[in-house]
C-alpha cells in the first residue's frame, strides 16, 4: 500500500445557487437552537441554565476547534487528500488541507459554503450527546469532549462521506449503487452524535435515583414540555435548511431540487410525529409530550439521508418507521439496557439516523437523466450494500472510537459530577444560580387545592 496526495476538480457553481445556498444555510442555526431547548426542557429545572450554558459553550469550542484543525481533516469534495492504493485503486481516506482553513477564499465558491455550512453541522452535532449526559456532565468535560468531537470524530467520518471519501467511492471503485449516500448527514451528523451520546451515557452512568436496586427505572419527566415542542418546531425550520444546502453541496442538486427536499423533510417529520402520539394514546391512554416530540425530531433525522431521492409518498413512509422506532427505542433503552438518556438521543440521532440511512437503499431512486451539475457516479444496484457498510463502519469503528477517546478522557479529567453537585443542581452547584426563582420550581407549595 502507498499515500499520495490527490486532487479532484468540482463543479463550479452559479452565483444564483450560491446565493440560494447561502441563505439556506443561515436558516440551520435554528435546528441548533431547537436542539438545545429540547435538551433543556427534557432535563430537571435545576439544570435548565446549565443545559444551555452547556450548548453554548459546546458550540462554541466545536466551531473553533473545527476552523483550527478539524475542517483540514474533513476538507471538501474535489479537495486535496491522501488515498491508499489498494487492488491499483485509490481509497481517499483524509483531507490534507492547511490549518486555521488557510488558503480558503471565502467567495461562494463549493469549498467556501461547504466550510460554513459544517461548522454549523459540527455545533448541531455535539449538542447531541448534550441530552443523554443531561443533569451530571460536568461543563467542563462536556467543553473538553466536544473538542475532541470536532475535532477528530466529526471531521473523519464526514471526510469519508462528503468529501469524495472512501465510502462515497464505494460506487466507483467497487460497483456498490453510487457509493454510500446521505444527503443532509443522517449518519455523519446524527449517528455520529448519537454514538457519542450512547458512549457518554455509559461513561457517565445513570442519574443518582434513576434505577431501584432491582434494575427498575424511575420516571423522571421534562421539567417544560412547552421548550421541548418549541425547540420541535424551531429544528424543522433548520433541517428544511440542512437537507436543502446539503443537497446543492453534497450531491450537487440543481437549486429547484430543494423543493422536493423541503416536501419531504416536513412530511416525514409530521408522519413521525403522528405514529408516536398515536403509538402512546393507544398504550398509556394519553399521548405523550416527550415521546411525540421525540418521534418528530426522530423523523427529521430520519429524512436527511434521502431526502432528495424520494418521492413524498417514500418520505412518510420513513416518517411512520422512524416514530415507531424512536418510540420503542426509547424504553428499550431505558428498561432492557439499563441506559439513562433523559433526551431520548441516542433512540432519535443514532436509531432513526440507522434507518435513514438503510432507507436510502431500499426506497431511494436515482435520476437517469444528467439531473445535476455533478453527476453520483454508478447505478442504483448494489446501493443497499453501500449502505450496509456505512452502517457497519459507524456501529465497527466510530462507536469505539468515540467511547475510547471520552475513556480516556474520564480516566484524566472525571466527567460526572459529584454526588453532592448531582443532588445540588447543576445550575446552583456550577453556575451559582439557578434558571428559575423558588416560585417557578417549588409551584406545588403555591396550588390551592
Amino acid at each position: 500500500m502507498t499515500l499520495s496526495p490527490l486532487t479532484v476538480i468540482s463543479p463550479a457553481l452559479s452565483e444564483t445557487t450560491a446565493g440560494i445556498c447561502f441563505l439556506l444555510i443561515l436558516l440551520v442555526p435554528f435546528a441548533l437552537v431547537g436542539l438545545a431547548l429540547i435538551n433543556t426542557g427534557l432535563g430537571r429545572s435545576r439544570s435548565a441554565a446549565h443545559s444551555m450554558m452547556g450548548s453554548l459553550m459546546a458550540i462554541a469550542v466545536a466551531v473553533l476547534v473545527y476552523f483550527i484543525f478539524g475542517f483540514s481533516w474533513q476538507g471538501f469534495a474535489g479537495g486535496p487528500h491522501h488515498a491508499v492504493i489498494v487492488g491499483g485503486k485509490a481509497w481517499n481516506w483524509i483531507a490534507a488541507q492547511p490549518f486555521f482553513m488557510r488558503g480558503m477564499e471565502f467567495n461562494g465558491s463549493y469549498s467556501s459554503l461547504e466550510a460554513l455550512l459544517q461548522m454549523f453541522c459540527v455545533g448541531l452535532a455535539v449538542l447531541i450527546p448534550l441530552g443523554a449526559g443531561a443533569d451530571r456532565w460536568r461543563l467542563g468535560a462536556i467543553c473538553a469532549s466536544s473538542a475532541l468531537f470536532a475535532g477528530l470524530t466529526y471531521p473523519l467520518f464526514g471526510h469519508w462521506v462528503w468529501s469524495d471519501g472512501w465510502l462515497a467511492q464505494l460506487g466507483m471503485n467497487y460497483g456498490l449503487g453510487h457509493g454510500f449516500v446521505d444527503v443532509g448527514g443522517s449518519s455523519s451528523i446524527q449517528v455520529v452524535g448519537g454514538l457519542t451520546a450512547l458512549s457518554l451515557a455509559w461513561i457517565l452512568g445513570p442519574r443518582r435515583g434513576k434505577y431501584s436496586a432491582e434494575g427498575m427505572p424511575a420516571a423522571v419527566p421534562g421539567h417544560n414540555a412547552v421548550l421541548v415542542i418549541l425547540g420541535c418546531l424551531l429544528a424543522t425550520v433548520g433541517w428544511c435548511g440542512l437537507n436543502s444546502a446539503g443537497a446543492i453541496l453534497f450531491i450537487h442538486a440543481e437549486a429547484a431540487r430543494c423543493v422536493l427536499v423541503t416536501v419531504n423533510t416536513m412530511l416525514a417529520a409530521a408522519s413521525a410525529g403522528l405514529t408516536a402520539a398515536a403509538i402512546t394514546q393507544i398504550r398509556f391512554r394519553k399521548p405523550d409530550a416527550s415521546l411525540t416530540a421525540n418521534g418528530w425530531m426522530g423523523g427529521l433525522v430520519a429524512s436527511s439521508a434521502a431526502c432528495a431521492f424520494v418521492k413524498p409518498a417514500a418520505a412518510v413512509v420513513i416518517g411512520i418507521i422512524a416514530g415507531a422506532l424512536v418510540t420503542f427505542a426509547v424504553e428499550w433503552f431505558e428498561f432492557e439496557l439499563k441506559v439513562d438518556d433523559p433526551g431520548g438521543a441516542i433512540s432519535v440521532h443514532a436509531i432513526a439516523g440507522i434507518w435513514g440511512i438503510l432507507a436510502v437503499g431500499i426506497l431511494a431512486r436515482f435520476p437517469v437523466a444528467p439531473l445535476f451539475s455533478g453527476n453520483l457516479p454508478g447505478t442504483d444496484a448494489g446501493q443497499w450494500l453501500a449502505q450496509l457498510i456505512g452502517i457497519a463502519t459507524l456501529i465497527g469503528f466510530v462507536l469505539p472510537l468515540t467511547y475510547g477517546l471520552n475513556w480516556l478522557l474520564n480516566r484524566f479529567y472525571p466527567q460526572r459530577v459529584s454526588i453532592e453537585g448531582e443532588r445540588q443542581g447543576m445550575d446552583l452547584h456550577e453556575l451559582g444560580a439557578d434558571a428559575y426563582p423558588d416560585f417557578v420550581t417549588h409551584a406545588d407549595e403555591f396550588i390551592q387545592r
